[in-house]
């Protein structure tokens, strides 16, 4: 438990009235997540914590503070809770998230830096832990368990280890341990994340899951090695059967994966909702800044049938009772006095909010704008990569000229991030591969981390119709992927990307037409919300352009094309990889 009372017998004092508060709100109507009902009364706070809530319907506060506050009969209701979240998805610095989440409402959020431990290691974990420790926003912290994603199949910029994850629960505000993603290896008994599952045994730490698609006697299994949550629940089916097994459903509102209009099928079979719990998993910017944040997930449950407080408890006192923090998710006695009022229940519209019962934000914006800080991973450009040449982007085949049997990577649909294999005749023309079908396209991801290591294989149905596009956001290892026809277009996005300590660019016609510039650890950017919208939305229009129209985001398509996790095949800087059963797949078919 890291939230604390600092002093209960002056929360006891104030309750009492042996001495006055600091604040009171009172003429408001508070939300009671633990009856699910609203009343009129006022809550008292004092240190930052509430010291007594009492329900009454006069206009007039009934106890004594140095400040009084008139809510004006407005709705109070607990600060949001971000189950599950990977702050460098936003491609926002940890300061500048805080800046866009704290309008909608969310107060406190449990990070997994694992995007960054990919890239730095624990030196990415600290970073992301003190860079967050004075903001308004409360930030938690899991510590990563899956660097790299899956040991053997891929090389990150660190490997992190049981002994590397116990320094790590160190650091004051580390909750437990993050999604254990290697669920195959889990369950079959490999060493490394066993070692590391059990570290998070030994200082009695929760243990976040990652199961996507597993299920019955390996669900079991899964669950009795430790990990007590699951956000990778796509289907009512799937969510159902693991809240039978035992586990918690982290219902995920994300940029990569909307899954609530499928969640609110699965609320609308269970009698108690306890298990249900809300995260927003990866969310970008352009989001975040047009749609919202919890705020949204609880709005778009409610379009889908769910009732709105029940919904709102998803996002408070669940959470709260799911990580083992009870002074969290509730307007009561003893609990922080995180607030947020409210112009609107239904839809949920956020007035103004409080943090540990002072004003910060009010008529959707900051009150005060947060406090720049110079780190010092913000400044270090970790692009081990020299330029590269069109040589490096060319498959060259065992035969001089004719036909090959290739094993293919191909998406399952237009819209799926999930992949299948299937063998493809491709031509070879002077020893090189030549691809005919417009459907397919070469693959290369690269090590950016100093390894010499490369791979190059063929995808199918990427959409892309013209040009090449080269990222070094590419979950979850983030080495630098290009996808591409030419390898000269190739060398160009590559080498633009490369110049620019990370991020994005497109190509098209051999001249580079856009970039996303991400230099801090090549996933993240020290720029406002806003601006990052822009720029993200830039990109996508050029990625749409460039043929990829069918998804709602073209950016996220290809960002999981590296990541060896997610069913069924995918590429790493070591190869293409079977996924269920983590070997390789070589490129040219028996």
């Amino acid at each position: 438990m890291i939230i604390q009372c600092p002093d209960r017998n002056r929360l006891m004092d104030a309750a009492m009235g042996r001495i006055p508060s600091d604040r009171i709100l009172f003429n408001a109507n508070i939300l009671n997540v633990f009856t699910g009902t609203i009343h009129p009364g006022e809550i008292w706070v004092l240190d930052g914590f509430i010291a007594h809530v009492a329900f009454h319907a006069k206009a007039t506060a009934v106890g004594q503070a140095k400040v009084l506050t008139d809510m004006k009969g407005q709705t109070l209701i607990p600060g949001l809770i971000d189950a599950h979240v990977h702050i460098e998805s936003s491609l926002l610095t940890p300061r500048r998230f805080a800046e866009t989440v704290l309008v909608h409402g969310t107060t406190t959020v449990i990070t997994d830096p694992h995007e960054i431990a990919n890239v730095v290691g624990m030196e990415g974990i600290t970073y992301m832990h003190d860079s967050a420790q004075d903001l308004p926003l409360r930030v938690l912290v899991d510590v990563p368990s899956s660097v790299p994603s899956v040991p053997g199949l891929e090389h990150a910029g660190a490997t992190l280890n049981a002994i590397v994850v116990e320094k790590a629960f160190e650091l004051p505000r580390v909750l437990g341990l993050a999604e254990v993603m290697d669920a195959v290896g889990l369950v079959q008994g490999e060493a490394r994340v066993r070692s590391i599952v059990d570290a998070a045994h030994r200082h009695n730490r929760l243990i976040q899951g990652h199961a996507p698609m597993v299920s019955g006697q390996a669900l079991s299994a899964y669950r009795l090695a430790g990990p007590f949550s699951d956000h990778e629940a796509t289907t009512a089916e799937e969510a159902l059967e693991k809240i039978q097994a035992g586990m918690i459903i982290y219902a995920r509102h994300s940029s990569i994966s909307p899954d609530l209009p499928e969640m609110a099928k699965l609320i609308a079979r269970l009698n108690y909702t306890d298990r249900v719990c809300l995260c927003t998993d990866d969310m970008e910017a352009e989001d975040m800044v047009h749609r919202g944040h919890l705020d949204d997930a609880i709005n778009t449950l409610v379009n889908h049938g769910v009732d709105g407080i029940n919904a709102i408890r998803m996002a408070t006192l669940h959470t709260a009772q799911a990580i083992g923090e009870p002074w969290l998710g509730a307007l009561a006695a003893g609990c922080v006095a995180d607030v947020v009022v409210l112009s609107s229940l239904h839809p949920l519209t956020i007035d103004h909010v409080l943090v540990r019962g002072i004003d910060v934000v009010r008529s959707g914006h900051l009150i005060q704008p947060i406090p720049s800080h110079d780190w010092p991973l913000e400044h270090r450009n970790t692009i081990r990569l020299d330029p590269l040449t069109d040589d490096r982007f060319t498959v060259k085949a065992p035969i001089s000229d004719g036909v090959l049997n290739v094993n293919v990577m191909a998406y399952d649909s237009l819209h799926a991030l999930t992949t299948h294999l299937e063998v493809v005749p491709i031509s070879v023309m002077d020893h090189r591969l030549v691809l005919d079908d417009p459907a397919l396209h070469f693959v290369a991801v690269f090590n950016r981390y100093g390894r010499n290591t490369q791979a190059v294989h063929v995808v199918k149905d990427t959409g892309l119709v013209r040009g090449a596009f080269a990222s070094t956001v590419s979950h979850d290892s983030h080495n630098l992927v290009v996808v591409y026809r030419d390898p000269s277009e190739a060398v160009l996005a590559a080498n633009a990307v490369i110049a620019q300590h990370g991020g994005m660019a497109a190509v098209d016609e051999h001249r580079v037409i856009c970039t996303l510039a991400l230099p801090v650890g090549g996933l993240m950017a020290d720029v406002a919300a806003e601006s990052m919208a822009q720029s993200s939305q830039a990109m996508k229009a050029t990625l749409r352009y460039l043929g990829i129209t069918e998804p709602d985001n073209p950016l996220l398509r290809l960002a999981m094309i590296a990541l060896p996790v997610i069913p069924r095949i995918k590429m790493t800087d070591l190869g293409c990889v079977d996924t269920e059963t983590q070997t390789f797949i070589p490129l040219y078919a028996n």
